[in-house]
């Protein structure tokens, strides 16, 4: 049986026993307690690590401890395990943030044979870490308690085994990446028991120690995939041809449930998942550094919008990149976005210097964008755009400054943001290609493309409203798709601002226009709206039972539940359950959509 811990704010820790001498420790979130994008499904979360007793002269060692925000369920749940003693202590950290930092600070408190097992960047990040507090607010007091001395590194260079108890042993692999440059991964091989960290997580509170079936959990590993792992889809690739070669049986991620059955097929998913950017012919340079992962939030949000349109992401991370690649890097991007946080009222060196390397080697013919975070200045940003402004870059956004970290309706305009700037790219290379053909289109002479124009569809709005977000979009590619239940589908781009809201289990309205009243709805939902804008601005709208947005001049409307999503190119169809419905004029015929050909709306 598990046991728990218990806190007030029901964050909890269970311990979960995987083999002899050998248990899991998760921490559970039922709620969603930050506003990343990682987050949006808001299925809770889990923090999960390993520990393994000490014995046969081998130390005892925690792979993966979980960050601060576990603090008071996780360490007396350890305690438990582990009593105070100065008997050596390994701990394998393989994601290390100022979060995760405070919580080896109370470790070594407790511990004092405490050692730190890292990464070659991650013994940067530490030392870098260790002594670092957030600012004070001007006119607050500054006086702080001293903080403990940092325990000693041993730094895993290279691919390295660590001898464990009952002839065990883990071998760790360095597995750096822009967005977590310390990334160290744990493997047991007479478990076969892969700690992966950050690849292969996804976002959502479970007591069971591995997951269900792969369908079960493949919507959140999806989203964690589009979040994070997209902007960055080469490297993990890379990563995952190395992981192949090991005799894995059960990979345990940092957050979510193991995975013990289907493991090999989600490996091959995250191959596929990226295999649309590596055939793009656009690339963006995404280039920033973060102190205390507010940047990198930002980063990840941009990253994830122009993801949506199928432009292949370069991201970048400015303290840990060399110079060749980052030169390489800029002379081949098609657009670059540059972030830093401000510290001390400056921009980090290793932003200063990117940002030289950028105005020597950046086409100027090229669109730039510039973002950041800031606490009570937001000098970097300013410095940022002076210089390439100064410089001849033209913008395709304006400058983005965010005090701390985006909230969700922030996040939410971000990925507006980083998609419009894609979509410009697309744009121009759409009539590079017109110049080139003469101004022929392929499409017109393709009588199978012709002939797909032919099929019709309902015209309608699709409305939707989740918390304080919202969004809306002509559909006309609709087909109701079952009896019973009754439910239709609905065909929705990858690259709509919308797309986001209609996850699994999310509901939206289809408001049905009429024949002869169309072009007033049509006019409002397909002009272009600024990233984050409220597309319902002036309209009097009324509700469904589920409070979505219904537009009067419809001839009818239906209130849906999404069931089940499948991707389908450069489109998601949806299959959705209609909950509610009702009709405005029973005496009026649907709004239909002609075209002429399949290849556009």
């Amino acid at each position: 049986m598990a046991s728990v811990v218990e806190i007030s704010d029901k964050r909890r820790t269970i311990r979960l026993p995987i083999d002899e001498g050998v248990m899991a420790f998760r921490g559970l979130s039922p709620q969603r307690h930050r506003f990343e994008l990682e987050y949006a499904l808001e299925r809770g979360s889990t923090a999960n690590s390993v520990f393994f007793e000490a014995g046969d002269n081998a130390p005892a060692v925690l792979v993966h401890p979980p960050g601060a925000a576990y603090r008071d369920a996780f360490l007396p749940a350890f305690a438990e395990a582990l009593p105070v003693s100065d008997a050596p202590l390994l701990v394998v950290v393989g994601h290390i943030n100022p979060n995760r930092v405070a919580l080896l600070r109370d470790l070594g408190e407790t511990y004092a044979g405490l050692e730190l097992v890292v990464s070659n960047a991650g013994a940067k990040l530490i030392d870098e870490l260790w002594n670092q507090r957030k600012p004070v607010p001007p006119g607050e007091k500054s006086e702080q308690p001293p903080l403990p001395p940092r325990p000693p590194l041993r730094v895993i260079r290279q691919e390295e085994i660590l001898p464990l108890s009952q002839g065990r042993s883990l071998l760790l692999l360095p597995a750096p990446t822009p967005r977590w440059p310390g990334g160290l991964l744990a493997f047991e091989e007479t478990l076969g028991l892969l700690m992966s960290g950050k690849f292969f997580s996804a976002h959502l509170c479970t007591e069971t120690w591995a997951e269900a079936n792969r369908s079960s959990t493949e919507v959140e590993r999806r989203h964690f995939y589009d979040s994070l792992m997209a902007p960055m889809a080469r490297k993990v690739e890379l990563l995952v041809e190395r992981l192949e070669e090991l005799d894995i049986r059960t990979i345990a991620p940092a957050h979510g449930p193991a995975i013990d059955t289907s493991w090999r097929s989600l490996l091959n998913d995250y191959r596929r998942w990226g295999e649309s950017q590596q055939q793009s012919n656009l690339t963006v340079l995404l280039l920033f550094a973060s102190a205390y992962g507010n940047t990198a939030a930002i980063a990840d949000a941009l990253g994830r919008g122009v993801t949506r349109t199928s432009i292949r992401v370069n991201c970048l991370n400015c303290e840990f990149t060399p110079a060749d690649e980052l030169i390489s890097a800029i002379q081949n991007a098609d657009g670059v976005l540059i972030g830093s946080p401000t510290l001390g009222g400056h921009a980090p060196t290793p932003v200063v210097s990117a940002l030289g390397t950028l105005l020597a080697e950046g086409d100027r013919s090229k669109p730039v964008g510039v973002f950041g975070s800031y606490g009570w200045s937001g000098e970097a940003v300013d410095l940022l755009e002076k210089k390439l402004r100064d410089g001849g870059f033209s913008f395709g956004f304006d400058p983005i400054r965010i005090k701390f970290s985006p909230d969700r309706t922030t996040v939410k305009e971000l990925e507006e943001t980083g998609t419009r700037f894609a979509r410009q790219l697309l744009k121009a290379e759409q009539r590079a290609k017109r110049r080139n053909a003469g101004g022929m289109n392929e499409s017109r002479s393709n009588p199978a493309i012709q002939a797909l124009g032919r099929v019709v569809g309902s015209l309608s709005i699709l409305t939707t409203r989740k918390g304080e977000l919202s969004g809306a979009m002509v559909a006309s590619w609709v087909s109701q798709a079952s009896f019973t239940p009754p439910g239709l589908t609905v065909a929705v781009a990858k690259d709509r601002a919308v797309e986001s809201l209609l996850q699994k289990g999310d509901c939206f309205a289809m408001n049905l226009l009429a024949e002869g009243r169309e072009s007033g709805p049509m006019k409002q939902f397909l002009q272009p709206f600024d990233p984050g804008a409220d597309r319902f601005a002036g309209l009097e709208l009324e509700q469904s039972p589920s409070e979505q947005p219904l537009l009067p001049e419809a001839l009818a409307w239906l209130e849906c539940s999404v069931k089940q999503r499948m991707e389908c190119g450069d489109h998601w169809l949806l299959y959705a359950e209609v909950t509610h419905g009702g009709v405005f004029d029973a005496d009026s015929t649907t709004a239909v959509h002609h075209r002429r050909s399949g290849a556009n709306y």
